[in-house]
Parts: structure tokens; C-alpha cells; sequence
């Protein structure tokens, strides 16, 4: 038998966004820096995802922060950590909570897309022989760490998941739901390197009894990057089978 999640994620959704509305405008936010770093994951994977959803085998964690240098809300770096997952064949990583140092721009990711962003001092500082990042909320550092030894690469070599964002939706009512928000990316710089966490707190990132077990990798890259419309959902409680939803999307005239 496949595994699936047994986590309910409706006892944290009353911290999710809510939206009142599916269909968002793409945003274009460009020579953003990304950095990823990637975990296998300790802890109960079953535990920290809903029935809807796949652990990965092996269990992972990806810590992803983003700095964008300019955008109509101005500059603004968020912070997002994830689970890796499948949702039916496709690999994913569901978030649940996050972290950005911009209200304004939280604003915007919270009621456009569903990214279930705080906000918190978030820093990201790429330099000649690492990058590192940290998250501190409340004066308590909930996330620190770093890409060493930084080699290039090419763009082709890096990956990023789509993410299953935990949100709240109104139509006929309010439904819990995890939005897959997919941006696109282009590439113009890439680096990979070796992954170090410095402190990871599971509590704050709403992922109780998760540990970050052993490094896989990290990368950083310079990307246009660009939010996309909303093109499916899924229905965290439902068989695998039948959990996705897919949005209708504007007809070319």
C-alpha cells in the first residue's frame, strides 16, 4: 500500500491565509537570489503531512529564502520551510507556515497565492565563499544556515518543487485547501555547494517533531522569477486519487 499522510491540518488553518478569490494576475519579480537548502528529514514523515499527499522516500526537507531587490511593494526577503511530498506522481513540497521582513509583501503573497507568511527579520547574504541566512522572530533565532564552498553551475542543474500552500478559501463557504503555487524561472547565475543548518526550530515553522537529520545539498541562484495564476488545488482530507482540483483558466480571445 502507497503511504499517505494522517496529519489534519484544519487544527493550524485558522493561522492560514484567507482568500476570497482563485483568480491572480501573475507577478513578475526579477534578479531575485534564491537560496535552497536541502535535508533529508527526521521525524515522522506520515505525522507532518495530510492524507492527501505522499511522503518522499527518501523524507526531505527544503528550506528555501528569497530575496527580491525590487518590486511594487518595494524590496522584501521571505523565508519558507517545507515537506517534501508527492501529490499523486508529481514531486511537492507542502508549506504550512512561513516568514517575511516586508508586511506589505506578505500581504500581497498571503492574499494572492496563499503563502502562509509572518513576518520576522529575515536576512540573506550571498558573498565570495558562502551564503548564509537566519530567521529571528521575537528575538529567538528560528533558523540558521548556509551553502559552503559555492561552485557554478548552470541553471539546468537546479530544481525547485512547486509548492502546496496551506490556505483558507471562501466560496460557498470556507475550505481548507492547499494551493500549488509554481513559479517559472529564469536563470542567470547558478551556484551549488555544501548544506549546513546552524539552528532549525520545528515549533516555529509549524512542523512539531521534524529535525533536519543530514545535509544533501544547497544552491544558490540569480532568477527572474515569476508568481504564477492559480491552476490547481488540493483537498488535504481526501483519497490521493481524488484530491486535486483543477481552477479554469482564461480562454485566448
Amino acid at each position: 500500500m502507497p503511504l499517505t499522510g494522517t496529519r489534519d491540518l484544519s487544527t493550524i488553518a485558522d493561522s492560514a491565509p484567507l482568500l476570497t478569490s482563485l483568480d491572480t494576475e501573475e507577478w513578475e519579480l526579477k534578479g531575485a537570489q534564491h537560496l535552497q537548502i536541502h535535508y533529508e528529514l527526521g521525524g515522522d514523515r506520515e505525522a507532518l503531512l495530510p492524507p492527501a499527499l505522499h511522503p518522499s522516500i527518501p523524507p526531505t526537507l527544503l528550506i528555501n529564502v528569497t530575496h527580491v531587490p525590487d518590486s511594487e511593494v518595494g524590496a522584501f526577503t521571505f523565508a519558507t520551510v517545507r515537506v517534501g511530498c508527492r501529490a499523486g506522481a508529481r514531486p511537492r513540497g507542502l508549506l504550512v507556515k512561513g516568514y517575511c521582513d516586508s508586511a506589505a509583501a506578505a500581504s500581497v503573497l498571503r492574499e494572492r497565492w496563499g503563502l502562509p507568511l509572518n513576518v520576522a527579520d529575515v536576512h540573506l547574504d550571498p558573498s565570495y565563499a558562502r551564503a548564509t541566512t537566519s530567521v529571528t522572530l521575537d528575538g529567538a533565532t528560528i533558523l540558521a544556515g548556509e551553502l559552503v564552498d559555492p561552485q557554478p553551475i548552470t541553471g539546468a542543474d537546479v530544481q525547485y518543487m512547486a509548492t502546496l500552500a496551506l490556505a483558507r478559501v471562501a466560496r460557498d463557504g470556507e475550505e481548507t485547501l492547499l494551493l500549488q503555487v509554481d513559479p517559472d524561472y529564469t536563470f542567470d547565475r547558478a551556484q551549488r555547494g555544501r548544506a549546513w543548518l546552524t539552528a532549525f526550530d520545528a515549533e516555529a515553522w509549524n512542523l512539531p517533531g521534524a529535525s533536519a537529520a543530514h545535509p544533501i545539498s544547497a544552491s544558490l541562484t540569480t532568477v527572474d522569477m515569476t508568481l504564477p495564476r492559480l491552476r490547481y488545488l488540493i483537498h488535504p482530507d481526501r483519497d490521493p486519487l481524488k484530491a486535486v482540483e483543477r481552477l479554469p483558466q482564461p480562454q485566448p480571445a
